[in-house]
């Protein structure tokens, strides 16, 4: 018997692109946007991110939310759409207090 795939948010490429452009960044400025330390991070894998090649680990998509202040849960959940605008980490720390507070 073999083993299935796990199943994989179709969206999510589609949305890491639209994050990076809505921030008006380059592959090489959003390695430094993310700020990733936990292994090494290239800009290639960027662009594989982007084009659905490769699914960046968990911990990159947190990250990835982070910079774009929004949940992430948008991110990975093919039922939500994207912002019409991203509203950058300074909306992040917003959210973030939000939802403690509640």
């Amino acid at each position: 018997m073999g083993r299935s795939r796990r199943p994989k948010p179709a969206r999510l490429a589609a949305k890491l692109l639209y994050i990076r452009t809505q921030l008006g960044l380059t592959q090489e400025q959003m390695l430094e946007r993310l700020n990733y330390k936990k292994s090494p991070l290239y800009a290639s894998q960027i662009s594989d991110f982007e084009q659905g090649k490769r699914e960046p680990p968990l911990l990159v998509i947190l990250q990835y939310a982070r910079v774009a202040g929004i949940p992430m849960e948008a991110l990975v959940d093919d039922e939500f759409d994207m912002p019409s605008e991203i509203p950058d980490k300074q909306g992040y720390e917003w959210t973030v207090r939000r939802v403690r507070r509640n």
